[in-house]
């Protein structure tokens, strides 16, 4: 073997890089352990009169030259976000009083303050009243108890008199296991660099010999199709939300082992038919296990022995509702209520005047009997509508449909205004004319369950099932290891879901409640 190639030492130099730069990281991650912050940034802080000690002039106009104090006066832009690892509720704000957070202007007079808020987080705005502690007196701005998950801000803009634009603006208050900080913020006449100089090295370097090594590999590259190809034709069925993983799968593996031509066939219809099927199937065949792979959302009914479960995925489902229903929140209590019949109006749950239509999945669906597992605690009431629109049953107190896939229940509670139905996190964020609903305040992300940081109950382990131990040489246990620990963790991750055989997913799906 030729040690001194080209190759081996590109391959030599990125592994030391790689090591370096990976101890470095895990020293800043010791060093800087997980905590919930509040960080705010001074984004705006300029004059508007012209008797403000600044090096800027200014030329007024209107209601800025006629209104008083407008001599004096100034404009700062706050930016408050939680840039801490955890979210923020309000029981961590420790400060004396009902308000949560304190800040001062020092020489500087408060004249007036707007908040402002991206739409998506409006419901923000909902905490700064005054019976809140919402307020301020002279330089001193008090502001309330406002919980922020991860990465989520608001905005302060505040008109002042007095005092010199660029004096100091502090922001204090005490937070439960947290601290408060100032981030530094380019104001809208700086530039600030994209990247540090030591940053932009190691990231060129690093580049380089990447871009070096695969091109060698590249142009060397005459390796055989993946170890353990098989040809045959297999069967994948069960859970219409895994379904587009299991199609990218099944092409990856078509185009991987083109040399042994196999033939993947996806056919979802539900993991509970697909789980009867499988049952049947290997009950009728002659030869052990049949090339059949059924994909469940949850383990299988008790007393199906003779079915051998592999654990895939961690996959997170959420609620989703109508985009005209401008909720982002439910308690637990509330989508039981719901779902029991007793709320018929979004109105009653302080949303708008709109009928409430349950749109559900058929009982076959795995997407159903996790959502009635975690979230309910018990059945669904009985459907009453056929088209989800209107009531075949005059008794209801409530239209519920059953849909037969994800797919039909994401585009009819788009189209039905007051709808609320449930489907996979991933396929439920592409979807257009509605949105997903946090639950307790938690949101459907599968980047906090993996790092431990959410009790997100509306989630299960995704389970491929065969009828008893297929053998070593088959395409059913070539593809099963190829979407389990090869090139289907890729698809899987891409999809939205955690592979079980990842650091984290080993220990999540270890257990049998993740």
């Amino acid at each position: 073997m030729e040690w001194l190639s080209a190759e081996n030492l590109v391959a030599v130099a990125t592994a030391i890089l790689g090591v370096v730069a990976s101890a470095v990281m895990v020293w800043y991650e010791r060093r800087v352990p997980r905590r919930k912050r509040i960080g705010y940034r001074v984004q705006l802080d300029v004059p508007i009169g012209d008797g403000q000690r600044s090096s800027r002039t200014s030329r007024r106009e209107g209601w800025f030259d006629t209104a008083a104090g407008m001599t004096h006066a100034s404009m700062v832009l706050l930016r408050i976000e939680n840039d801490g690892s955890q979210a923020i509720g309000r029981d961590d704000y420790q400060s004396p009083g009902n308000h949560g957070l304190t800040v001062e202007f020092r020489e500087r007079t408060i004249l007036g303050v707007s908040v402002t808020q991206p739409s998506e987080t409006s419901h923000l705005l909902e905490h700064f009243t005054r019976e809140r502690g919402f307020g301020y007196q002279d330089g001193t701005l008090r502001l309330p108890c406002v919980p922020l998950n991860r990465g989520a801000y608001y905005k302060l803009l505040v008109l002042l008199s007095g005092g010199r634009v660029g004096d100091e603006i502090q922001l204090s208050g005490d937070l439960s296991e947290g601290d408060v900080h100032r981030n530094r913020s380019a104001t809208p006449d700086d530039k600030a660099p994209l990247f540090s100089r030591a940053a932009r090295l190691i990231t060129i370097t690093l580049t380089l010999c990447v871009v070096a090594l695969a091109v060698i590999v590249v142009a060397q590259d005459d390796s055989p199709p993946p170890i353990g190809c098989r040809s045959g034709t297999l069967t994948l069925t069960g859970s219409t939300a895994f379904a587009p993983v299991l199609r990218e799968v099944a092409e990856k593996y078509e185009r991987d082992c083109a040399d042994e031509d196999p033939r993947v066939r996806v056919d979802p219809h539900g993991s509970a038919a697909g789980i009867r099927d499988l049952a049947a199937a290997g009950a009728e065949a002659e030869n052990g296990s049949p090339p059949l792979v059924v994909l469940s959302d949850g383990p299988k009914p008790s007393g199906l022995s003779a079915l051998r479960e592999n654990r895939v995925a961690v996959s997170v489902f959420a609620l989703v509702v109508n985009e005209d229903v401008r909720l982002r929140d439910l308690s637990t209590t509330d989508v039981r209520r719901l779902y029991r019949g007793e709320i018929a109006n979004w109105s009653e749950l302080g949303g708008p005047d709109l009928a409430v239509h349950l749109v559900s999945r058929d009982a076959n669906s795995g997407t159903r009997q996790v959502f009635q597992r975690r979230v309910l605690g018990r059945g669904e009431i009985a459907h009453s509508s056929v088209d989800c629109v209107h009531k075949d049953d005059p008794t209801a107190p409530v239209i519920r449909c059953e849909l037969d896939s994800t797919e039909q229940v994401l585009k009819t509670v788009a189209d039905i205004p007051g709808a609320i139905g449930y489907s996979e996190h991933a396929g439920a964020s592409r979807a257009k004319g509605l949105h997903r609903l946090n639950l307790d305040g938690e949101a459907p992300s599968v980047d906090a369950i993996e790092h431990g940081t959410s009790s997100y109950p509306y989630r299960e382990i995704e389970y491929a099932y065969t009828y008893g131990q297929p053998p070593a040489d088959s395409l059913v246990s070539s593809f099963l290891t190829y979407l389990t620990r090869g090139n289907g963790q890729d698809v899987i991750r891409a999809h939205g879901h955690l592979p079980c055989w990842t650091p984290a997913g080993m220990g999540l799906c270890a257990r049998n409640t993740p």
